[in-house]
């Protein structure tokens, strides 16, 4: 049974991977972006917004179909992580944010020019994904259960499954932990409208001060095949989180290929391409 998260926050996180900016064709988007240190990410876009006037308005999460655009304009897949958080608002401000439970996740993006990065983001119903299947966590702090966890991606064409996606530990994102949290809050509550990015912390204001959200903590590196193929009718794209305790590498692409999505210590996302 698929969730209902209209009343969450739907944010994401730009360039907390490293090179993925560079794969998606997005570093000129976020040149004039300066940030603290080399690796820190370059900032945070809605994907939804809980009763927005605009387009933010329009739900778009489904753990089973990805709906592209009437539009001609090629789509890729973005597999990452979906953090389910609590926020604790003060003054006006976030204070804190504490992640529950995180889960496969497709962040599938318009590769068009856009002014604002979330204007490739949400095209109407369907348009993004986050898995049914969602992993409590134990702690965001180093060594918690989450640190234990890979996320790979593919892509079933025609009957043939190729990897979409590189294999990697969670723990290679950029920023994680409690530095992912820190850095999270103070982007929300200090950035301003500048380049591809938007006053997120205006447009939570407009809606009343949502206190939960899904925040997609950045998109991970694709491999070859992944970089240069985009989404058609008739595909099926599959992302998925294991427990690298239980399983490797070959074992996970063999249930991906025997479509076996559910089971212990895995977090799966499979979405048909309409």
């Amino acid at each position: 049974m698929e969730k209902d998260y209209k009343n969450f926050l739907g944010l994401g996180i730009a360039g907390n991977f490293a090179l993925h900016l560079k794969q998606a064709g997005e570093l000129e988007d976020f040149k004039d972006i300066i940030t603290a240190d080399e690796a820190a990410p370059k900032g945070i876009f809605p994907f939804y917004i809980p009763n927005n006037s605009t387009f933010l308005g329009t739900y778009p999460l489904s753990n089973d179909t990805i709906a592209l655009p009437d539009a001609v304009v090629n789509v890729q897949a973005e597999p990452e992580v979906g953090l389910i958080c609590k926020i604790v608002y003060e003054d006006g401000k976030i204070a804190s944010i504490i992640p529950t439970h995180f889960a496969a996740y497709n962040d599938t993006s318009l590769r068009k020019n856009a002014p604002k990065i979330s204007l490739k983001k949400n095209w109407g119903a369907s348009s993004k994904g986050i898995s049914s299947k969602l992993i409590e966590i134990e702690s965001f702090k180093e060594g918690s259960n989450i640190d234990n966890y890979r996320i790979c991606s593919f892509l079933r064409r025609d009957g043939n499954v190729f990897r979409y996606g590189e294999d990697v530990a969670l723990t290679g994102y950029s920023y994680f932990h409690e530095t992912l949290l820190d850095w999270i809050k103070n982007q929300i509550n200090t950035q301003k409208d500048f380049g591809p990015l938007q006053d997120v912390l205006a447009l939570i204001k407009e809606a009343s001060y949502p206190p939960e959200m899904i925040i997609s903590i950045g998109a991970t590196r694709y491999t070859e095949y992944g970089e240069h193929t985009f989404l058609q009718s008739g595909d099926e794209v599959i992302v998925a989180l294991y427990d690298n305790n239980l399983y490797c590498k070959n074992p996970i692409m063999s249930k991906v290929v025997a479509g076996e999505y559910e089971a212990e210590g895995m977090s799966v996302l499979a979405q048909k391409v309409l």
